[in-house]
């Protein structure tokens, strides 16, 4: 077992749902509501993004298979996905984005279902890492390792979630800006290799 192929992908996954840059999102989005309500909200929509990461990290190799789409074509695709995303953070798009989508339905009641689990923390960029990640190799212990590493990132997020109020005073607008930035300039690396790697793999490179 490489332990680094972990590590990888859990810095990977942290990145691409960023539970940081979602504190402030989440308090947004819940207005009004006191300690027990906000933590009703984050545990529900926690539970829902991980049963679709989960869906995606152990089927979507099937999926892909199921439409003529090999792994190789999908990590050069998803690596290309998650440089978008990362230019997103860079430039603060996806912050500006998020917050949109977080205002959209201010009047909502519930928003753990939309937007808070679909599409902030379970959105395109994560479930793409999630189906690159469970395909690099077709063991269970593989495939089970990188769910643990899934339900870590999001056990954080959780947690962030609880501490939510406090976080976002410590921090500020300014941290909140300058960590979403650090975390981006990861994120490009990473999703430059998730190409490299489906290059070799496709004997194109």
């Amino acid at each position: 077992m490489d332990l680094s192929l972990y590590i990888t992908a859990f810095v990977t996954l942290f990145v691409v749902i960023d539970p940081i840059g979602l504190t402030p999102i989440f308090i947004a989005l819940t207005p009004g509501m006191n300690a027990a309500q906000r933590r009703h909200i984050g545990f529900r929509a926690i539970c829902i993004a991980a049963v679709l990461l989960m869906l995606f990290g152990l089927a979507g190799e099937a999926i892909l298979s199921a439409i003529g789409i090999s792994i190789s074509a999908f990590r050069v695709a998803g690596g290309m996905l998650l440089f978008l995303t990362a230019l997103d953070m860079l430039f603060e798009r996806r912050t500006e984005r998020r917050e949109g989508q977080g205002s959209a339905e201010p009047e909502a009641h519930d928003p753990s279902v939309f937007p808070l689990a679909m599409p902030l923390l379970a959105g395109p960029g994560a479930l793409a890492t999630m189906i690159l990640l469970g395909g690099q190799d077709s063991g269970w212990l593989h495939l089970l390792l990188i769910n643990l590493v899934m339900l870590a990132v999001l056990l954080i997020a959780m947690v962030l979630f609880h501490l939510s109020t406090p976080l976002a005073r410590v921090l500020g607008r300014t941290g909140v800006m300058v960590v979403t930035r650090l975390l981006g300039m990861l994120l490009a690396a990473l999703s430059v290799q998730f190409v490299f790697d489906g290059l070799k793999g496709s004997g194109l490179f």
